[in-house]
């Protein structure tokens, strides 16, 4: 017990630009997961050859988290697998480092922002520039608003004269920038609104009025030790966004609050260091989000109920 003590408060004591220039290497290992043939290179698990709006809540989580992942991977490698799984527009904007894909088919139109690419100094100034400013509703992250300064005009030509529900997703920055995106796209004089957000272990983007601007869901999902949505710390006047879906330490949605979350986290922590492994950092991999919700949808296939979190409005 007095190691994991140790332990925790070295973790803690890591400074914001050393966490995540941590958190780049596993972006590096992201996107050189997504160039491999295997095991990124399958099918959507879900083919979506109808309405995103008619699958239950455990499918457009899976669907968009494994876009999310997918989102790391080159125009031509992902191209395929995107229209293979019933979206036969891709469109790959990129601007000074801010990268995303717009995707759709005859149902629907999806915007997803692609996490940090440590190779673009844009994106780790991005994460490091941890300053709010203000904007019309409220303060936002600065280094993010300023990805999403050089992309949205882009992503704004694509969706401007759309008329199919919009949905957006992202992991990591990712998933912060495709909120703020949705905030743009909210608060534009485009006939297009964002339908509903789904994000993975996302940072905070803004403070409490920026949090709350937007009226529509946004699944926050936070799988157990992720360290990245305890970034920017809250004491720097930060909030999230959208309604948090806890992973317990086993892969499980669970409502743990106060001591029980910190008690959840210090087991799940002692049991990754015995496979000599950091569970702040391994937790952010959207390899694992992607497996324990998928575990989900194998239940929810073999015909057993998965219940709706009690802070998300049935469907």
């Amino acid at each position: 017990m007095i190691h994991s003590v140790i332990v925790i408060v070295i973790v803690f004591d890591i400074s914001y630009p050393q966490t995540m220039a941590t958190l780049n290497t596993i972006a590096i290992n992201e996107a050189a997961a997504a160039d491999l043939p295997s095991p990124l290179a399958k099918p959507l698990s879900i083919k979506l050859d109808r309405p995103i709006a008619e699958l239950s809540w455990i499918q457009k989580s899976l669907v968009f988290a494994e876009l999310s992942r997918l989102a790391y991977g080159a125009p031509n490698i992902v191209k395929n697998i995107f229209s293979e799984g019933g979206l036969d527009q891709c469109i790959f904007v990129e601007r000074a480092g801010a990268e995303a894909y717009v995707l759709g088919n005859r149902f629907d139109c999806l915007i997803i922002c692609r996490g940090t690419e440590p190779r673009q100094w844009n994106d780790i100034e991005a994460d490091a520039n941890a300053l709010t400013i203000a904007v019309d509703v409220g303060r936002v992250h600065s280094g993010f608003n300023s990805e999403v300064n050089e992309l949205w005009p882009l992503l704004e030509l694509h969706v401007r004269e759309n008329t199919r529900p919009l949905w957006f997703a992202g992991h990591s920055m990712g998933g912060a920038m495709a909120a703020v995106c949705a905030v743009r796209c909210k608060t534009s004089p485009i006939p297009s609104n964002p339908n509903a957000i789904f994000s993975y272990g996302a940072p905070r983007v803004g403070n409490r009025p920026y949090a709350s601007v937007l009226d529509v869901k946004h699944y926050r999902w936070v799988n157990n030790n992720d360290i990245v949505p305890r970034i920017p710390p809250a004491m720097m006047g930060y909030h999230h966004m959208g309604q948090e879906i806890y992973l317990n330490r086993k892969g499980k949605i669970s409502y743990l609050r106060s001591w029980l979350r910190v008690y959840d986290r210090i087991l799940g922590l002692l049991a990754s260091l015995r496979i000599f492994k950091i569970d702040y950092f391994l937790d952010h991999s959207m390899v694992e989000y992607i497996a324990h919700i998928k575990r989900y949808h194998e239940s929810e296939l073999a015909g057993k109920s998965i219940r709706t979190p009690k802070h998300i409005q049935a469907q």
